[in-house]
């Protein structure tokens, strides 16, 4: 089993991990790390050590946050959940903390999702499959988010897989959609992606504010 760790910082890995089953009780426990993102990720163990960037990766992530939330909750379309959710699809040997997660009302009515309620109370886990995630990328995400979860979500039966990437230069946003042979990316229109999922488009767009700071904006049509 592989262990990523990044920056100075040591964690130690249970040698009692070895399948999904022993990571979920590791995660679930006082041993494992409370705000670092960590994976399963089909044998080998994930784990995201460094720091986030403020602009391309906390401000983006609250962006979206606050569009898809309001937007599920106004339409009464489901529940979107930000990051820090523990994410587990067992037939993709899969379980992590994407950093957005949306489910429908009837993605909750017809059993593709169950909340899995925690040792001492309320819910702390949601094992099946969403109907969307997102991930942003980082420079120490870049191969999970782009490749590896690429595979995995897909193999999971995640209808969409919202991909931003605000690094460069050039701002990369794309809605991948499930297909029967893998995720395929959504053609744009003046910019514009159709989602299947919110049945709606959207568009990503990112100016420089009057300090010198990015701001991303995140419109839905």
């Amino acid at each position: 089993m592989c262990t990523v760790c990044f920056d100075s910082e040591i964690l130690s890995i249970p040698a009692w991990i070895h399948d999904l089953e022993s990571f979920r009780r590791w995660v679930s426990s006082e041993e494992a790390p409370e705000k670092s993102p960590v994976f399963f990720l089909a044998g080998e163990i994930w784990i995201d050590m460094s720091k986030e960037q403020i602009f391309s990766h906390l401000r983006l992530k609250q962006e979206f946050f606050q569009v898809l939330g309001s937007l599920a909750k106004r339409r009464l379309i489901g529940k979107f959940f930000p990051d820090g959710l523990l994410l587990t699809n067992q037939v993709a040997d899969l379980s992590g903390n994407p950093d957005g997660t949306f489910v429908s009302n009837a993605g909750f009515r017809e059993g593709r999702v169950e909340l899995i309620e925690g040792a001492e109370s309320g819910h702390v886990e949601l094992d099946g499959s969403p109907d969307m995630v997102l991930e942003v990328v980082s420079d120490s995400s870049e191969e999970k988010d782009t490749q590896i979860l690429r595979d995995l979500y897909w193999k999971a039966g995640i209808r969409e897989y919202w991909l931003v990437d605000a690094r460069g230069e050039r701002l990369e946003f794309n809605i991948l959609r499930r297909t029967s042979r893998g995720y395929s990316v959504t053609t744009k229109v003046g910019g514009w992606m159709k989602s299947v999922v919110f049945g709606q488009s959207f568009r990503l767009t990112r100016r420089v504010d009057e300090l010198g700071h990015p701001e991303f904006t995140l419109r839905a049509r």
